[in-house]
């Protein structure tokens, strides 16, 4: 359909159709208009999964490894496949929409969002982000591109003004929306909550000139959701769509600001021209029919792309792969060991069908062969289990789970649901039949047959008010109040209120919790926890210890969760929560032969990194993770992951705060970030950007490097190198310039990289394609390019840069 016909159908609609489109129908819809043939487009937060408009544990989401598990693969053919494969669950739970990817970068290691984001370099976050966009629209899905602009933190991310300096702006957090838009055409650009240089993102002249004007955009711009602030301001900037609906600033506003003359009409058929488009591109006009997205077998490749990410930081007298045929006892330790760890916390979660624990993983992988002993050893969370179908049953029905009520302000029941997990979320909707505004109360009850006599832990956690009985025996009753005033805070990280409850084995007791909804809360969450008897910390410790020094190996599984990495707030520390590291130590002294794996999607301090043999960096690698680590572990695959971002070895200097000051966050760094600030300040990471060793060696033996190249030119190099070790591997070359002049520039700035496997023993000829934008910098208002000399570095990481050579750039 062409423009002509798109702009027929917005003129044959009056101002009150047109303007009903720019706001959401709901949390997750737009409004069909059949005036235009538009029937009704559903929108989807990512970008691990495709939630679709439930979100609970009846409509689970295959989960891909998180965004920084993509970026360390350094593979782009891989995150093609990966957008594939969520275009295929988008078709599945209709969607049209995924709210995803995220290509804000790792400004500083205590963003809580990290995780969701590629990686700290401009490049490589832009190479990735373009494919994992290919691959999603390539099945008749919208990608959205988030967040526009300078989102790198969560700190009072509703209102923080983040102050960067053009220079930064436009080399390092706009570059990877740059990138994306010019070379993957995404079809959405999500405006961000935060103000830049001062004015807010939703009516910021950067969607306009730049996003629009620069850079040729032609999709739609929606905002964050209830990032819209004003009617005439944004009314007349490029935000076309505000979310979610049915109410926002525009609406009947916006009708009133358009008569009285404030917006131009052109402006909002401008607006609803954007959204036909997307409409024609999903195929929601005219009853079209979207084209079929098939995902074949996801389980196959998620395990393939978890293992691709991993990053092997650490293998001294090649402990790994582990040699399982001379062991009779692993100890698989550690508190991310028995729950695999996959998600990080709030719109970037799902519920996956499975998930595959490194407990599990490796029992399947090692069967009967390998005896396999395990315990926590220390806790990586504070938040109990919710109460599992495992454990409890529905007093209602009799099946294992949950009985949920819901009760009006006379505690009279409207409705009820069966559920099989104690995590509840409810966004906008208690189900068809019960209405929102009639819903006073919540009431979940569960019968739990006790399987081991000793103290049980019961609890809940969220905001409001609570009343927990067992037995009709009051436990908890009260108030709890969120630190903050971010709803997602209430998700992943709420108040938590427990009890220790001595029970019987074969005791049967009633569970009840009623919960009071707030008028005006934008969704209802809450946690019936429940865990069975555990031992205490320092007999957990030293059990950890007993069986790793009964054993022939210890796998440590550690790390962080969705408790202390999400949207909603930033990290106050790098440390690892709990008493891991006093874990580690006393695992290691028990057997020299341990390996830890570390399952955070940010960088955790190792401050015991240099007396482990063997550290594998995992990520949130996602429902099969444990399948992928026992392929890592035993040498079934590679791990072929390179770090993404630079791993501090402290706290502290040169890493930017996330802490405003006065409303306004200071980029005061400018262009000097992750592995540039390690660099200007002379200070040492634990491991450098570009890391990885994976189960080979390597040699570069040559490279073919032009002696000068016109200003303006893109250049392709070819990188010889040579497979030395025993087996055939996956190298990453990775390209960097550096120069002395006039301009301020970093010690070192990526500029190419390129992913080759080879066999042992054997040399491949590697290109590296550089771009005309490696050798320019931003300069009075324009891009610009220093003539003179230039050093190429190519190797295998920052750390590792044994070819160089130099380029002379002519004006």
């Amino acid at each position: 359909m062409s423009e002509v016909d798109l702009r027929a159908r917005v003129r044959a609609l009056s101002l009150e159709q047109k303007v009903r489109l720019l706001t959401g129908a709901d949390f997750w819809s737009l409004h069909p208009e059949p005036d235009a043939g538009l029937r009704r487009v559903v929108v989807s937060d990512g970008p691990v999964g495709v939630r679709g408009e439930a979100f609970d544990e009846r409509s689970t989401s295959a989960n891909t490894p998180s965004p920084t598990s993509l970026a360390a693969s350094w593979d782009v053919d891989l995150a093609h496949r990966v957008g594939r494969l969520l275009a295929a669950e988008a078709r599945r739970k209709g969607v049209d929409v995924l709210l995803a990817p995220t290509v804000n970068l790792h400004r500083s290691p205590y963003g809580g969002r990290h995780f969701e984001c590629f990686s700290e370099d401009p490049l490589l976050t832009g190479e990735i982000g373009a494919a994992y966009v290919r691959g999603v629209q390539s099945g008749g899905v919208g990608a959205t591109v988030k967040h526009f602009v300078a989102n790198d933190s969560e700190t009072d991310r509703m209102t923080v003004d983040a102050r960067v300096d053009e220079r930064a702006l436009r080399e390092l957090y706009l570059a990877p929306f740059e990138r994306i838009v010019r070379e993957a055409g995404p079809w959405l650009v999500m405006a961000a909550y935060n103000r830049v240089n001062g004015t807010t993102m939703t009516e910021h002249p950067l969607l306009d000139e730049v996003l629009r004007g620069e850079w040729g955009f032609d999709g739609v711009v929606i905002s964050d959701w209830f990032a819209t602030r004003s009617t005439d301001e944004s009314g007349r900037a490029g935000l076309d769509l505000a979310m979610p609906g049915p109410d926002s600033p525009w609406g009947q506003q916006l009708v009133d600001a358009v008569r009285a003359g404030r917006v131009d009409e052109s402006d909002v058929d401008a607006k609803v021209v954007n959204l036909l488009r997307l409409a024609q591109r999903v195929s929601a006009l005219d009853a079209a029919e979207p084209p079929a997205a098939h995902a074949g077998r996801p389980e196959v490749e998620l395990r393939r792309s978890a293992a691709a990410g991993f990053v092997l930081a650490r293998n001294e007298d090649g402990l790994l792969p582990l040699n399982t045929g001379g062991m009779r006892r692993i100890a698989v330790l550690g508190p991310n060991a028995r729950v695999a760890r996959t998600l990080g916390g709030g719109s970037a979660s799902v519920f996956p069908p499975y998930t595959v624990s490194p407990l599990e993983g490796l029992r399947a992988r090692l069967g009967d062969e390998v005896e396999i002993v395990h315990t926590t050893g220390a806790r990586s969370t504070e938040l109990l289990d919710p109460a599992s179908a495992s454990l409890v049953t529905d007093p209602e029905t009799g099946e294992p789970g949950l009985s949920v009520r819901f009760l009006d302000a006379d505690r009279a029941p409207i409705g009820g649901e069966h559920r099989t997990s104690g995590k509840l979320i409810w966004m906008g909707s208690f189900g068809a039949d019960v209405p929102v505004d009639a819903v006073g109360f919540v009431e979940v009850r569960g019968v739990l047959r006790v399987q081991e006599t000793g103290v049980h832990r019961v609890g809940v956690a969220g905001a409001g008010h609570f009343t927990l009985t067992i037995d009709d025996d009051p436990v908890i009753d009260g108030v709890l109040e969120l630190p903050g005033d971010d709803p997602i805070e209430a998700m992943v990280r709420p108040p938590q209120r427990t009890v220790g409850v001595p029970l019987t084995a074969g005791q049967e007791v009633e569970l009840r919790l009623v919960h009071r909804v707030a008028p005006d809360a934008i969704g209802t969450t809450f946690t019936l926890g429940l865990e069975q008897p555990a031992r205490g910390e320092e007999d957990e410790l030293a059990h950890a210890a007993e069986l790793a020094a009964s054993a022939d190996a210890a796998v440590l599984v550690l790390g962080t969760s969705d408790e202390s990495e999400s949207e909603g707030f930033d990290r106050d520390t790098l440390a690892l929560p709990g008493r891991q590291d006093e874990l580690v130590r006393r695992v290691l002294a028990a057997n020299p032969n341990t390996v830890v794996v570390v399952n955070s999607g940010a960088p955790v301090l190792l401050p015991w990194v240099d007396d482990v043999p063997a550290v594998l960096l995992s990520w949130f690698p996602g429902q099969e993770f444990g399948n992928a680590l026992a392929d890592v572990l035993t040498g079934d695959a590679e791990p072929g992951g390179r770090l993404p971002v630079t791993w501090p070895a402290a706290e502290g200097a040169p890493l930017p705060s996330t802490l405003p000051q006065d409303g306004a966050l200071d980029y005061a760094e400018s262009i000097h970030i992750g592995h540039r600030a390690f660099e200007r300040a002379g200070v040492e990471p634990a491991f450098r950007f570009g890391h990885g060793l994976g189960y080979t060696t390597w040699e570069y033996t040559g490279a073919d490097v032009p002696a000068s190249i016109a200003a303006g030119e893109d250049v392709e190099l070819r990188v010889r190198v040579r497979n030395t070790g025993s087996r055939a591997g996956r190298e990453v070359v990775q390209v960097y310039l550096s120069r002395e002049g006039a301009v301020e520039r970093p010690a070192h700035w990526l500029a190419g990289f390129a992913a080759v496997d080879v066999e042992p023993g054997e040399e491949a000829d590697v290109p590296v394609r550089i771009s005309a934008r490696a050798w320019q910098h931003w300069q009075d208002g324009a891009w610009c390019t220093e003539p003179g000399a230039f050093t190429l570095h190519i190797g295998r990481s920052l750390g590792e840069l044994p070819i160089a050579a130099e380029v002379k750039v002519e004006p």
